[in-house]
């Protein structure tokens, strides 16, 4: 078993630049299921599926129609506002940089630039080399992330059409006399993955929606890209308040030049973060995955150094199905003669050794 758990590993990161579209469209099977699973008597299998795609492009489509013209205004205030942006770093950052700092962003040396110009002219043709090399790189990247966004919902159709059947199909495979509790461990799973991950979503969706309301009543520029950023960003503890908060100060310091939007930026997020603890995730997720926010936090990071953006998407299902067979291995010790044989007394001992 350890031997196939790390080939599996091995395979992972072998393959790991093909595998975000199946992976991706496994997740969109295994949430759209259930919803299948109830317009099947109605539509049967395919006609649902069809149904759970079209409402997911409806959904895909809506979201389109209204945000890109809300971004598109917003990234046009902002590169409107670049040269600004320059004046005002030239004005007032730079001088106080100087002071605090003794660092000055304006300092070029444009007769050092041209000697160092100068003395490498004969290198441009190596870098021309090397920036049609970058090219054509990039454009096989281009070509290979295009081939993975169309696969997604071939094989999101595919596996959500097949799903009952490739489960059924996994559970007659198993040995029949370990297939009662790896069925129950897999419903286990199942259960927690599919709560976390429903309301992990909609936790992100409200507070995306939350902090974007809240930057846009106190007047701010980019107040919907920085609050969707901040939701996207949350689904590691903490992260979204950080980067939101982070970046919605810049933006207001840039926007007003005055400390008082600030305290109006610190209220929105500490309002936000609030909401987060107190209500959404209570009531959207709860203790669905039962790991602390620190280990949350390891299992993203470790997940992204060893797997890249694969093992971001599989750090928090991974560390789920962790948990489910740690708390049965915990339940079978709790269970097992050798536990109860550590807390039953020894018959040999006194009695005035057992209460010492």
């Amino acid at each position: 078993m350890p031997s196939l758990i790390a080939l599996l590993l091995l395979l992972i990161y072998l393959l790991q630049p093909i595998l975000t579209p199946f992976l991706v469209g496994m997740g969109i099977a295994y949430l759209g299921d259930p919803i299948v699973d109830r317009l099947e008597p109605t539509v049967g299998r395919i006609g649902g599926v069809v149904i759970v795609f079209a409402g997911l492009f409806l959904i895909m489509t809506l979201g389109v129609l209204l945000l890109i013209p809300m971004l598109a205004a917003e990234l046009g205030t902002l590169i409107k506002n670049i040269p600004n942006f320059f004046l005002w770093l030239q004005q007032t950052a730079s001088p106080l940089l100087v002071e605090w700092f003794g660092i000055d962003p304006f300092d070029v040396n444009m007769g050092k630039i041209k000697q160092q110009i100068s003395g490498n002219w004969t290198e441009v043709g190596s870098i021309v080399r090397r920036l049609l090399l970058e090219i054509t790189a990039s454009g096989y990247a281009l070509f290979l992330s295009l081939t993975n966004l169309v696969l997604i919902p071939v094989v999101g159709f595919y596996l959500m059409r097949d799903w009952d059947l490739l489960v059924g199909y996994l559970r007659e495979t198993l040995p029949r006399n370990i297939e009662p509790i790896v069925s129950e461990l897999a419903r286990e799973c199942d259960e927690v993955l599919s709560a976390f991950l429903r309301g992990q979503m909609l936790v992100m969706l409200a507070l995306g929606s939350i902090y974007s309301l809240g930057l846009v009543m106190i007047g701010l520029d980019l107040a919907l890209i920085i609050g969707m950023m901040a939701g996207l960003a949350s689904i590691v503890p903490y992260l979204g308040f950080l980067v939101g908060i982070v970046a919605a100060t810049l933006a207001a310091l840039f926007q007003y030049q005055d400390l008082l939007p600030l305290v109006y930026v610190v209220i929105v997020f500490g309002i936000g973060q609030m909401l987060e603890g107190m209500v959404l995730t209570p009531l959207l997720v709860g203790d669905r995955i039962g790991l602390h926010p620190v280990a949350v936090i390891f299992a993203i990071l470790a997940g992204g150094q060893l797997f890249g953006f694969i093992g971001i998407l599989l750090a928090l299902p991974f560390a789920a199905v962790i948990m489910v067979f740690l708390r049965f291995i915990h339940d079978r010790y709790k269970d097992s003669d050798y536990y109860r044989a550590l807390d039953e007394p020894d018959p040999s001992m006194s009695e005035t050794d057992r209460k010492v």
